[in-house]
Parts: structure tokens; sequence; C-alpha cells
């Protein structure tokens, strides 16, 4: 499920909605667009009340948005390294009065600014760039290419950042492709365990494309391979937990794997 465009907008931008439309969402008519990935992410996230979780990679603020939404007593802070998309996402955030707890700033997670460089989160989340560089035909748009191509900054640097963000005991939950699952395991497995493989089936009897892989910081427990979510029946439709999820705003429960 992409988000779903509710107003065609002047100029370079469009209003969409997520979570039929209780999020909505001012983003690039070109270039990357959120939609189900940000959603699934956001609902794995298990966190408490009060505690504080960083998006690396925020865009324009979906996933915060959605995770905001479902825990209204999280902090959450994005770091997004396009200043327009930052721009946006902070419009977001206002747009759906979620500046008391819910912000974005610019910058790159090679040298992240002060408030997010020295600040140990509870939780962190990260939607990095899917393809390695060199791999694939980067978009035309400049502003996809980035967001899709892991240019300068390897998937390995985004895990890192991550480690070094999240505090001890917390969770590390990163949505990828399923080809680069070594690579997440590899690279998350430098100071996290108890980790768990969430695959995502676009249909009965279809390889799963998506993963959704959560770690805990600091854990020594095995590595868990979880049935994961079925999204779509044979016939195209959402299956019932998929519109849970996409629609309805449901958690997706990783927990009872550790």
């Amino acid at each position: 499920m992409d988000a779903e465009t509710d107003v065609e907008m002047a100029g370079d931008v469009t209003q969409d909605g997520l979570l039929d439309r209780r999020i909505l969402l001012t983003q690039p008519r070109q270039g990357y667009r959120a939609g189900s990935d940000a959603i699934l992410l956001a609902a794995a996230v298990t966190a408490r009340p009060g505690q504080t979780v960083l998006d690396a990679g925020a865009g324009v603020g979906a996933v915060a948005l959605c995770l905001a939404l479902r825990c209204p007593d999280l902090v959450i802070r994005g770091l997004e390294i396009q200043p327009e998309l930052a721009a946006l996402g902070a419009g977001n955030i206002a747009a759906n009065h979620m500046s008391a707890r819910v912000g974005i700033v610019a910058g790159d997670i090679r040298q992240p600014p002060p408030d997010i460089g020295q600040t140990i989160f509870d939780h962190t989340v990260c939607n990095p760039p899917f393809y390695a560089r060199g791999k694939g035909s980067p978009p035309p748009d400049p502003g996809k290419a980035l967001a899709h191509g892991e240019g300068e900054t390897p998937l390995q640097d985004w895990l890192a950042f991550c480690l070094r963000r999240t505090a001890s005991g917390g969770t590390i939950t990163v949505i990828h492709r399923s080809e680069r699952l070594a690579s997440l395991l590899s690279g998350l497995e430098k100071g996290a365990g108890d980790m768990v493989i969430f695959p995502l089936w676009a249909q009965p009897g279809t390889p799963a494309k998506r993963v959704i892989v959560q770690a805990r910081v600091q854990g020594k427990g095995p590595t868990i391979l979880h049935p994961g979510l079925c999204l779509h029946q044979a016939d195209g439709s959402d299956t019932e937990q998929a519109h849970a999820v996409l629609r309805q705003g449901a958690p997706l429960d990783l927990s009872s794997a550790f």
C-alpha cells in the first residue's frame, strides 16, 4: 500500500494520507515517496511511555509520525540528510499537531548535529538506502537517487551509527531488501543480539522481498526467524493482519520472539 493522495497541491509536492488519513503527509511529487514501508517499520517498534526514539534517515517524517500516533507518550527525533525533506518533515509534524514530542533536524549520520550525535536514545529505527553503491541504475531524480542509493555512506555505517546512538538493552529496528539480510545481520552483531528476522511476504507462495530486522543492543540471545507477515491475498487484497497494521495502526508483534 502506497500513500493515499488526498490533494494535488501546486508545485512539486502532494498531500497524502497514511493510516486511513489519520496522518497527513506533504511530500515531493517526484522522487522518494513514503508509504507502506514507513508504516510497517513504525509498527515494529516496541517502546514504553516516556522513552526516546531516533529515526535515522527520517525523510518527511512518515515513520516518526506513524509511531507517534500509535504511541502518544514517546519523544521521537529524526535526522535527515536532505534539508528540503527535513523542512517538509517539520511542516508535517506541525500539521499533525505533534511538535511537542516529535522533531526532525537536517544532518548527516557521518557528522550529526550535537543534539543527535551526543544523545543516547532508548530505541532507533532506520530505513536506510536500499542499494549498495554501484549496484543498479540510479533513478533520474536526484532526491530519489540519494534516498535509494548508499552513495558515500554504506549500510555498515548506518548500522554502526544506530549502535552508537542506542542505549544498552534498547532496540534497533531496520527495514530493508531481503537480499541485504546478510549485511544487516553482520553489521548489527557487532554490538547487538537477540535478533529477530521478520519477513514481509507480498503474497502467498512468493519470495519475501522485504525484511524487518530488530536487534537488542548488547543482547546475547540467538537470532530468530519469525513467521513474518503476508501483506496481500492471492487476489491482491490486503490480508486481515496487514489491513489492521496498514490501515488501523495495529502493532507488529516481534517482542514475543525475544
